[in-house]
């Protein structure tokens, strides 16, 4: 898959500037580190269990997860952002991998976070790396999925939250497209978060949960 290569050579390359640009990040954007708040306290609210952090990046966001008391482990496509994250957060277990491709046991996770790292998926790919997310979360668990928001099949932008590093392709979607997507994946849409929906990049975070038995659509 070009997109996949593509995706990790871009960030390989930026590692250390998106480090640098985002450890602060959820200090400045503080709706955005509200959103992960929330998601701490609703895997707290269902007795705690492990996360993943899908498309972790410098970990700066699992960092926060793990403070806030959530068993937490991060998972990235770049091995440059692998190699960050465990120098600078070396309390939280990070390994290279794709969501693509989750080396994850069935039912296993409380939670999953995917941050702003679903931009990077074709929307083709989209459905199938839910449908993972709905595998590995038990029943009861959540998912939060933060992105840009727009109309604009793809844009040449990257990050977490509202940073503005130049990377590989990222794409523009409508929370209501994306809530069908999970839909679609068998988890209940329990929440949306608009931010910065006046501004010049808006963005969205989804809450979702699973409902039921490994393959059950909740609706």
């Amino acid at each position: 898959m070009t997109w996949l290569s593509e995706t990790r050579n871009s960030y390989d390359t930026l590692a250390a500037g998106y480090a640098d640009e985002t450890r602060d990040l959820l200090e400045r954007k503080l709706h955005v580190r509200a959103g992960v708040v929330l998601f701490a306290d609703l895997v707290r609210a269902i007795g705690g269990g492990p996360v993943a952090d899908v498309g972790c990046g410098p970990g700066h966001t699992a960092a926060l997860l793990r403070e806030l008391g959530v068993d937490v482990f991060g998972i990235d496509l770049s091995p440059a952002m692998i190699e960050i994250a465990r120098r600078e957060h070396p309390d939280v277990r990070f390994e290279v991998g794709s969501m693509t491709d989750l080396k994850v046991d069935e039912g296993s996770l409380s939670g999953v976070l995917a941050w702003w790292s679903l931009i990077h998926i074709p929307d083709e790919v989209v459905p199938g790396v839910l449908a993972r997310f709905h595998r590995i979360v038990r029943p009861g668990g959540m998912v939060a999925v933060g992105f840009h928001v727009g109309d604009e099949p793809e844009d040449k932008t990257s990050g977490n939250g509202d940073q503005s590093t130049r990377a590989a392709d990222g794409y523009l979607r409508r929370p209501s497209h994306v809530a069908d997507w999970l839909r679609e994946a068998g988890f209940t849409v329990e929440a949306q978060h608009l931010l910065s929906p006046d501004g010049p990049k808006p963005g969205a975070i989804l809450f979702a949960r699973r409902f039921g038995p490994p393959g059950a659509v909740s609706r």
